[in-house]
């Protein structure tokens, strides 16, 4: 099974460049010259009926004239001609092009038009199509430079991918003095098909790269990109520069790209969940990439600084502290192994001051004594040119100190031409320099952000949690009768109604419409009260004053309903007031007010922020993000991230707040961003807190219909744990079978059942001989998306421990209508009925995606497979390239 179908753009056997020219400037000339310029081991074909030759290679006017297998089209022609030009690839056979050309979507409506046509051509033919008005591909190992760029990159293991052509060419020139070197470089241009999806998903499983680079600008579609980005990051490192952080960026990418932007907040929030590195700048790119290139990673982010100067050390551990790297606190061994090794005089503390005339010896010695403490996670060697010295010498000790550890040392020699040699022979060895101390203190950054958000990546919260189910079916049926009215804002009580729906605490509210009825509703209820106006038309009550507190009596009650009203109907007369509420009083006794909001992104759908309330946040503007589905793990990151959290611990007169309480809100919340895609905003402003309890006190929810056929979860960028699709059955022995789809956690028990396997078994599941799974074929099977790919495994349990029998899986086909399985079933459980169960199951669940076919290949010699497959109705033929393997499918 793959999930890739463009590896002839990385790896083909034959090109043809379609608009191949001798004439100077020309697109085409450039790319068959610099094809033919990089050493491109395989043919390289000139398709052109305006010429016979171009540089000094046969030229062809068309495929049906050269009649050779072609792998990979390059085009290069004038916009009006690409459709007919994909038409001719399709007929021979042609899987994948590029093009070069503009003159599409981003040249106004008639673009637009051509656009459309192209990508219905490849449709039509199934050929995948990078651009148009890119830059192209490289792959240095395989000397191919399918592009309109300059010269080859050296090779090495970074991909960088990028929406801009010029950024591509700025970063391979910077790369030449960074001594960076690249296994591929993708300029995506329009990405009218090809996207960041479909090549991180090449990336993900491509033995050449170990860091993927991004440069992104806009986003076309969420789910994709969301699912490759998560799927590359849980096997290597992925760092991400994003543009448009600002109004005047966001505009020029629209010119530019027409990509969908988005909140640059959110899109933060997206690389965390992903396991992503953002950074803000291109030399911040680079920077990570060196310190990615190593493999070497933190597994904290305590940092042990060593110096020669001062001055220096306290400038890292000045940034270090600002980035929210922690320096290091010394094991008493490591004290006492630098008291004895240096001078009296040194620092005596963290940073280590090994003082100006240190020679190498000396950084050899602390630098062990830092990677040998168990209570430090990486080292920053400074060296600073003084009189005394060698900073080659130096850099040769710090080199053979790194070589011996698993932890990342990273290097800063300071200055110029004296250090020189020694910087290069660092950046050589795997040692990663930087020119600064804050610039090395930010690389360490980018290590402690990857190794936080790698555990983000790792959570597969459930639509909903266990605990005290929410009333779902009530909630909705509260949200049709409000839109069946006309209405697309709940009032407060009906707001208030889905919160308890789904367990959150609430003030109770009555709705009132005279002044008596709200007399009625504070006796009943209880002084002091609260009354708020109630109208869909106003978004802050605050506009009118149309809240007040405290009310303790009851001439109050109705004197200041009157007064509400009046105010009201005089600062806004066109809005409808259906009433005023009643509440009582919440206890401010040791209340922190926060605030819990629901809005959707216009790239990843539903967004959840926490964060300051009452009248304090939009002041204050502090907030965490968070894409659902949250568990408790992202949960209390998210709370860790505000500044609010600071207030929730016992200080002055005031015990700590509840925090369990606040987890189990926000859990709710998600739980109703999950169930009820018809929420398009929710604030729940103030939410109060204190030691006891958190309660929300008023809440707003604006809803709309949701799109017709949307999947269930179809709103969502990350589709939650679909733990609906758990199922058991009792086997014909009397053991119960659990089929569920598979967790990341589920890793050791994926091994091991592979382990078991028989070898002829494994041969046939995976087609080759292996004794067990990589650890990336580990996570790759592990830690999937659910949205386009789908594991079931079948458990039963021998004395209260999970033993895995089989397992089935599909993969989406680029087109989202076809997906091909696999299944494998152990050999000491066979004869129960369990490969078919799992098939079924996984058959019902790849119909309800919306998969129309579901193909698989089966070794002619796998007579179990291809009797199962048989019996659920599979056609079964055989594969006329090769003899060896049959084709199954079947029609969902």
């Amino acid at each position: 099974m793959r999930l890739s179908d463009i590896d002839q753009l990385f790896t083909p056997s034959a090109v043809a460049v379609f608009g191949a020219s001798d004439s100077e400037g020309s697109i085409g000339g450039m790319v068959f010259r610099n094809l033919l310029a990089g050493g491109f081991k395989g043919h390289c074909y000139a398709i052109n009926p305006k010429y016979d030759q171009v540089a000094d290679e046969p030229c062809y006017p068309n495929l049906k004239a050269l009649d050779k297998q072609v792998d990979l089209a390059l085009i290069a022609a004038p916009a009006e001609a690409v459709p007919a030009i994909l038409d001719q690839c399709g007929g021979y056979g042609v899987k994948v092009a590029v093009v070069h050309s503009a003159g599409f979507g981003e040249h106004g409506e008639r673009g637009k038009v051509l656009q459309e046509k192209m990508v219905e051509a490849a449709r039509r033919h199934r050929i995948r199509v990078l651009g148009p008005n890119c830059l192209g591909v490289m792959r240095p190992q395989h000397g191919l430079n399918a592009s309109v760029g300059q010269d080859l990159p050296h090779p090495g293991n970074v991909a960088l991918v990028s929406q801009s052509g010029a950024i591509c060419t700025a970063m391979i020139d910077w790369s030449e003095r960074r001594k960076v070197g690249f296994s591929a470089v993708v300029s995506l241009g329009a990405a009218a098909d090809v996207d960041f999806g479909d090549i991180l998903d090449y990336l993900a499983l491509d033995t050449q790269t170990q860091c993927i680079l991004l440069y992104v600008e806009g986003i076309r579609h969420a789910r994709h990109f969301m699912s490759g980005l998560r799927a590359a990051a849980r096997l290597k490192p992925v760092i991400v520069v994003k543009a448009g952080r600002h109004p005047a960026g966001t505009r020029a990418i629209k010119s530019h790209t027409g990509g969908f932007v988005g909140s640059p907040d959110v899109f933060r929030a997206v690389t965390e969940r992903a396991g992503v590195v953002q950074v803000s700048d291109l030399d911040q790119l680079f920077a990570a990439a060196q310190v990615f290139g190593t493999r070497r990673r933190l597994a904290g982010d305590r940092i042990a600084i060593i110096t020669n100067g001062g001055g220096p050390g306290v400038l890292a551990a000045d940034r270090m502290v600002e980035l929210g790297l922690t320096l290091a606190q010394f094991s008493d061994a490591t004290r006492q192994t630098l008291e004895q090794g240096l001078p009296g005089y040194w620092s005596h503390g963290n940073p280590v001051d090994i003082i100006g005339d240190a020679p190498p010896e000396r950084y050899r010695l602390a630098l062990n004594a830092c990677l040998a403490d168990d209570e430090v996670d990486g080292v920053l060697c400074i060296l600073s040119p003084l009189v005394f010295g060698d900073p080659v010498a130096t850099a040769n000790q710090v080199i053979e100190a790194a070589k011996a550890s698993r932890k990342p040392v990273l290097a800063c020699w300071m200055g110029g031409k004296r250090v020189v040699e020694a910087q290069a022979l660092l950046s050589a060895n795997d040692v990663p320099q930087f020119e600064s101390p804050e610039a090395a203190a930010e690389a360490f950054s980018f290590l402690a952000t990857h190794h936080r958000n790698q555990k983000l990546l790792m959570q597969s919260p459930a639509p909903l949690s266990h605990e005290d189910p929410p009333d779902v079916e009530g909630a909705r049926l509260i949200i049709e009768g409000v839109m069946a009215e006309g209405r697309k804002t709940l009032g407060t009580v009906e707001a208030k109604a889905i919160l308890s729906a789904f367990r959150v605490p609430t003030m109770q509210a009555v709705l009132t419409r005279t002044p008596n009825e709200a007399l009625m509703a504070a006796e009943v209820l209880g002084f002091p009260v609260v009354m708020k106006i109630n109208s869909p038309d106003l978004e802050h009550k605050s506009d009118v004053d149309g809240v007040r507190l405290n009310i303790d009596d009851a001439l109050s009650v109705r004197r200041i309903f009157t007064e509400i009203v009046d105010r009201a109907k005089r600062l806004r007369p066109e809005a409808r007031l259906e009433g005023i509420t009643v509440e009582h009083m919440a206890s401010t006794r040791a209340a922190r007010e926060l605030m819990v909001t629901v809005f959707r992104d216009k790239i990843f759908g539903p967004v959840i922020s926490f964060g300051a309330g009452g009248t304090q946040e939009e002041v204050l503007e502090d907030r965490a993000l968070g894409l659902p589905p949250l568990n408790a793990f992202i949960i209390e990151t998210m709370i860790d991230h505000t500044r609010i959290v600071r207030l929730m611990g016992a200080f002055q007169h005031m015990p700590p707040m509840n925090r369990v309480a606040l987890a189990k809100i926000l859990q709710r919340v998600s739980e109703m961003v999950c169930e009820l895609p018809e929420i398009i905003r929710m604030d729940i402003n103030p939410l109060i807190g204190n030691d006891k309890e958190v309660i929300a006190v008023d809440a707003r929810i604006h809803v709309d219909y949701r799109p017709p056929q949307q999947p269930t979860y179809g709103h969502m960028a990350i589709h939650p744990y679909p733990s609906h699709l758990i199922e058991r059955a009792q086997l014909p022995d009397g053991r119960d079978l659990v089929i569920r789809p598979i967790r990341p956690e589920d890793a050791e028990l994926e091994q091991e059942f592979v382990r078991g396997l028989s070898e002829q078994t494994k041969y046939f599941r995976f087609m080759q001989a292996i004794k067990e799974l990589t650890p990336e074929m580990l996570v790759r099977f592990t830690q999937i998306d659910y949205d386009r790919e789908m594991a079931l495994i079948g458990v039963v349990e021998n004395d209260g421990v999970e033993i895995e029998v089989g397992v089935a899986r599909y993969m989406s086909r680029p087109g989202g209508e076809d997906c091909e399985f696999a299944i494998v079933v152990s050999d000491t459980w066979r004869n129960l009925g369990i490969g078919a169960r799992l098939m079924r199951s996984l058959m019902q669940n790849a119909r309800s995606r919306g998969f129309r076919v579901m193909d698989g290949e089966v070794l002619t010699a796998n007579n179990r497979m291809l009797a199962l497959v048989k019996s659920l109705g599979f056609r079964i033929e055989s594969d006329p390239q090769d003899l060896a393997i049959k084709l199954v499918s079947k029609v969902l």
